[in-house]
């Protein structure tokens, strides 16, 4: 069981968090209309809803939060935790921002499912979390991180990272359904304000030749990769395109971009080794081992580039609205009243819903009462 990672969303680091006074609305309607659609569609429906991008915004700004602010992310998320049960909604929720995004494991462990599941629940946090931090290396750093999930082991998950130098938060979407690998192509659509003009993202379909020549890279021995990193920085020679060992000359690549050097430490390297040692069969298989992280799997795509010529993509893909306002007044202030009524029509919807289907299935049963008389 794999995941789908269906998008990000770049929103500007902002300081403070909600007031207490719309938090508190901020938990009441969220619970409102999740309480909705698991009515209508199941808890299955929430976590696809949860893992678009575009429904989680427009989510998050119809309970008050500001449309284009990091604490969209965190301040939704908290809402949704506080608000959501499994008893009642079939859905639990772990993790958060900051070190509570390290206690996943345990709150994942503490709902007592099936040992198998749990496992595979446990592993889909933290490799979509790993993915996010060294496959796709778009200079944001992972604070928060928040797992959705049912007890048949399904999931979905929200996180976000962020790049102070550009004082913008970047959000990420998974959903465990659809996908049967955390490195081949996850992203369905991205929703940000604003693109970067390289993103090494090594999930993409476009670096598929370069997570295979990686493998390749693994396989051959560690002390063959270091002395195109090693003696002369990132500079090569054309004796650098010479096998020695079987006197093969490789093609050298048309173009080869310039780019930062890469210095893998010792511990870089007793990480190569190990992983020659394991002789993995799938880049998934590299990504998930432990120690093998963003410089690593970089410098493996910049040599594979080097040696194989194996073209690399960095291309950042890119696309995003209110009903009560903001906390920060924009684009107007939030009116107390009408959030009131919403969660009050909220409500009386949910309790005249469930009347109705209470009605329908005594209606049901009478019908069916009169047939078995009938006959």
């Amino acid at each position: 069981m794999s995941g789908r990672h269906t998008g990000t969303a770049d929103l500007p680091l902002h300081q403070g968090k909600a007031p207490q006074w719309l938090m508190k609305r901020m938990v009441m309607l969220s619970r409102g209309i999740t309480q909705i659609i698991v009515d209508e569609y199941g808890p299955d429906e929430l976590l696809r809803r949860v893992s678009n991008p575009l429904w989680f915004q427009a989510f998050s700004c119809v309970l008050g939060f500001d449309w284009h602010s990091s604490g969209t992310t965190t301040t939704t998320c908290g809402a949704l935790k506080s608000a959501l049960t499994p008893e009642t909604h079939g859905i639990y929720i772990a993790g958060g921002k900051g070190v509570k995004s390290i206690a996943t494991p345990e709150e994942i462990a503490s709902a007592n499912l099936d040992p198998a599941v749990s496992g595979i629940l446990t592993r889909a946090s933290r490799m979509s979390a790993k993915v996010d931090s060294a496959c796709v290396q778009d200079g944001f750093s992972l604070y928060h991180h928040t797992f959705f999930f049912t007890e048949d082991g399904k999931w979905a998950v929200v996180q976000q990272g962020m790049n102070p130098h550009l004082k913008m938060a970047r959000r990420y979407h998974w959903l465990s359904e659809g996908v049967h690998s955390f490195v081949d192509e996850p992203h369905s659509g991205i929703c940000c304000d604003a693109t970067l003009d390289a993103v090494l993202d090594l999930t993409s379909r476009e670096n598929e030749s370069v997570r295979k020549c990686s493998i390749d890279l693994i396989k051959d021995h560690p002390i063959h990769i270091r002395k195109y990193l090693t003696r002369r920085g990132f500079q090569s020679s054309l004796s650098d395109f010479r096998d020695d060992r079987e006197t093969v000359y490789l093609i050298m690549p048309e173009r080869h971009e310039i780019l930062e050097p890469i210095d893998i430490s010792d511990r870089g390297f007793q990480v190569l080794k190990k992983l020659y040692e394991l002789n993995p069969s799938s880049y998934e298989e590299v990504v998930s081992y432990r120690g093998a992280g963003a410089k690593l799997l970089r410098a493996l795509a910049l040599v594979s580039n080097l040696i194989y010529g194996c073209g690399i993509s960095w291309k950042d893909t890119a696309i995003y609205s209110f009903a009560h306002g903001g906390k920060d007044g924009i684009p107007f202030p939030v009116d107390r009243k009408t959030y009131d009524t919403t969660i009050q029509t909220i409500y009386s919807a949910i309790q005249d819903a469930r009347i109705d289907k209470k009605e329908k299935t005594l209606a049901l049963k009478r019908l069916s009462a009169w047939v078995d008389n009938y006959r």
